[in-house]
């Protein structure tokens, strides 16, 4: 298979799964950050596909089942606190091919605390400690995976301290153990 060009993931993504693509962010494009660009959303690179949240398996299957990109290298988080926006970046690679990248982004315009993806964990094995890092340091939920449970902090551990919005006092988190 061949590797994709900028920007023909979307195109692709548009046709194969239309229900997928997020259009609010469908024409945005890669744009330096300036004075006059103060306060909007975070652009894309030119490559990204932002889809809805609830299509990341679809989205991810014909990436690696019929696009060729069987590589899952990584899933984090971006907290944008003034946007209310929690951003999930899935990157997948092509090692067929030459391993060009193609970053599929999902936004979610709801609050951190309401943010619910899908679980690529059941189909993709390498996303489950990822999902887990996301889970435990940002407070993204996944409810098909099969072991969401802390990784880093302790189980009593309260809050996600990845946030931006996270307690911290000069060189020092601030948190509630326990009830």
């Amino acid at each position: 298979m061949a590797l994709l060009l900028k920007g023909e993931l979307r195109t692709k993504l548009q046709a194969a799964l239309p229900a997928a693509v997020d259009v609010r962010w469908a024409n945005q494009t890669a744009a330096p950050e300036t004075a006059e660009h103060a306060g909007a959303l975070p652009v894309l690179i030119e490559d990204d596909a932002v889809v809805h949240a609830e299509q990341i398996v679809p989205v991810a299957h014909l990436l690696r089942d019929t696009l060729g990109y069987d590589y899952l290298s990584n899933i984090t988080v971006v907290d944008y606190p003034a946007f209310n926006l929690m951003e999930l970046v899935y990157q997948f690679y092509n090692t067929t091919d030459g391993g060009a990248d193609v970053r599929v982004r999902v936004r979610i315009g709801r609050t951190p605390e309401t943010c619910i993806v899908p679980s690529l964990s059941p189909t993709w094995p390498g996303a489950n400690l990822q999902e887990r890092e996301a889970y435990d340091m940002y407070g993204v939920v996944f409810p098909d995976h099969p072991n969401l449970a802390r990784v880093y902090m302790w189980d009593e551990f309260k809050g996600f301290p990845m946030r931006k919005d996270f307690p911290k006092t000069g060189d020092k988190y601030t948190h509630v153990t326990g009830e």
